[in-house]
């Protein structure tokens, strides 16, 4: 592969990945591209985890693609449809054909003087090369290569199993095993009534309370659209609805936190046995999306605690023991498999080294210009999705905004684009949450500005609307040139 060139390189082969092939193939007809995968399989987070009972918070018609909508009834599927669903499509629309597996990109280097990229990848025993004119980053912000732990005093001298749920072991038995589940988060949500259902018992141990939330496996409303109506209707129409519904209940919980407050305890209350103690196990301290919702389909965890099947243990770890873990509040919690749900690690544009004319790039120095490219750095783009809808969405208009970036250049005769630092100093983190993975994530990931175009609003609408809409491709915020020697304002963008 050294020495070959293509217009694109695509790095990563799951849900953004395969939407940008999706765009490029449509509407950059004449635009040559690959896509570098490190994993041997398309899916992307989907192929990783392979955890008990592991499915999305959000629902098929939002986490499908636009131009291949979920059409089934079922809206909260698990990991193996989900990873099917992009398999399938990178099949159906011959994507497949342009996936490089087992190639896991090192770094990247940009020449201003030859306007390419020159991308470094690992094939095996092999480091091959391949120049692109535009670089775009579909690999997420999770570190594949290890979640998070903490320091736990005594880990060593636990005789059971401890598994990470990123790692999950093939051989992993739980059948009649006392199991506790460390966290509270989604995968710990997720990981318990699965568990529950062959375990002896499950303990979700939290240090401190998620807010939770129940909804059908399979909605209702989409149910009956795709039962009375033909999918031409259907499609569009339930996934509107439930773009609808998502913007509208982030927006009354964010302007009216106590009003929320008292709508997901009464749905606790319904869920929950009489005189559970809704206060200690199930009411943060924060305000509802501080942090990321909780979705239970179907009531599954509820159901597993009033059943008897699982519980609920809110404290702090003193230490492991050789039979389990010992809680400050002098309680102690038997196990034979210790699950440490605790949180991923999260990495900037797949975790590549980027280089513009011999000047590394600091991504955590950069300024993300309308949240998909970086200060200073040419031709490049990336793809997060939402803190608070459904993460193809994002992916989808951002893929569709590269198109139209790579057309107008092409029109114009521009090989450049390089965004520009913003004057206002101020700096913000890119997701707004207080959850840990996101804090952590700060230190890695680039940051927004104080106003547009450096600012990223989790707002899908606005975004369609305004921020990436085919009109605001050249703005103050970028600069367009043709292909000549490095400037110094570029250079010093990076620095």
């Amino acid at each position: 592969m050294s020495g070959e060139h293509v217009d694109v390189v695509i790095i990563g082969a799951g849900l953004s990945g395969i939407g940008a092939a999706y765009h490029l193939q449509k509407y950059c007809k004449d635009t040559s591209f690959t896509i570098l995968e490190g994993r041997e399989a398309i899916g992307g987070t989907w192929d990783l985890f392979r955890y008990p009972g592991i499915r999305s918070d959000s629902d098929m018609a939002t986490l499908g693609y636009s131009f291949r909508p979920w059409d089934k009834a079922q809206s909260i599927v698990g990991g193996a449809e989900i990873r099917k669903y992009a398999q399938d499509t990178a099949a159906e629309y011959g994507i497949d054909r342009h996936v490089r597996f087992g190639h896991q990109v090192l770094g990247a280097q940009w020449s201003t003087r030859d306007a390419r990229w020159t991308v470094r990848a690992r094939h095996g025993a092999d480091i091959v090369e391949i120049t692109c004119s535009f670089l775009y980053a579909c690999a997420g912000y999770y570190d594949y290569a290890e979640g998070y732990t903490p320091d736990f005093p005594g880990l060593d001298s636990f005789r059971g199993r401890v598994v990470h749920p990123q790692h999950w072991p093939a051989d992993l038995d739980h059948t009649g095993k006392k199991v506790v589940v460390i966290g509270s988060g989604a995968t710990a949500v997720t990981l318990v009534p699965s568990m529950a259902q062959t375990a002896g018992h499950v303990t979700m141990l939290q240090r401190s309370p998620t807010y939770m939330a129940t909804r059908p496996g399979t909605a209702p409303f989409s149910a009956k659209a795709r039962r009375l109506l033909p999918a031409a209707l259907a499609n569009p129409l339930v996934r509107w609805r439930s773009i609808a519904t998502s913007a509208y209940t982030y927006q009354v919980a964010r302007r009216r936190p106590d009003k929320t407050k008292a709508l997901l305890r009464k749905g606790l209350e319904a869920q929950l046995p009489a005189g559970y103690d809704i206060d200690t196990h199930f009411t943060p301290r924060y305000n509802p999306w501080d942090q990321r919702l909780c979705l239970v389909p179907d009531g599954d965890m509820f159901a597993a605690i009033r059943e008897g099947r699982a519980s609920i243990v809110t404290d702090r770890i003193e230490r492991f023991t050789e039979a389990g873990i010992a809680l400050q509040s002098g309680e102690r919690l038997d196990a034979d498999i210790v699950v440490t749900a605790t949180g991923l690690n999260m990495r900037a544009v797949g975790g590549i080294d980027l280089v513009v004319d011999d000047t590394p790039v600091n991504v955590p120095d950069t300024v993300a210009y309308k949240g998909m490219m970086l200060s200073g750095v040419p031709n490049f783009a990336f793809t997060i999705g939402y803190v608070n809808s459904s993460w193809t969405l994002r992916a989808d208009l951002v893929a569709r905004y590269v198109t139209h970036l790579l057309n107008h250049m092409r029109r114009r005769g521009e090989a450049i684009c390089t965004p520009l630092r913003p004057d206002d100093p101020e700096r913000a983190p890119l997701f707004g949450l207080t959850a840990g993975y996101a804090t952590r994530g700060d230190a890695v990931m680039p940051k927004q500005g104080g106003s547009a175009p450096w600012q990223l609003h989790h707002n899908y609408v606005r975004e369609l609307l305004v921020t990436l809409r085919r009109s605001a491709v050249r703005d103050s915020g970028v600069r367009f040139s043709k292909v000549g020697a490095p400037r110094a304002d570029a250079v010093s963008a990076v620095v």
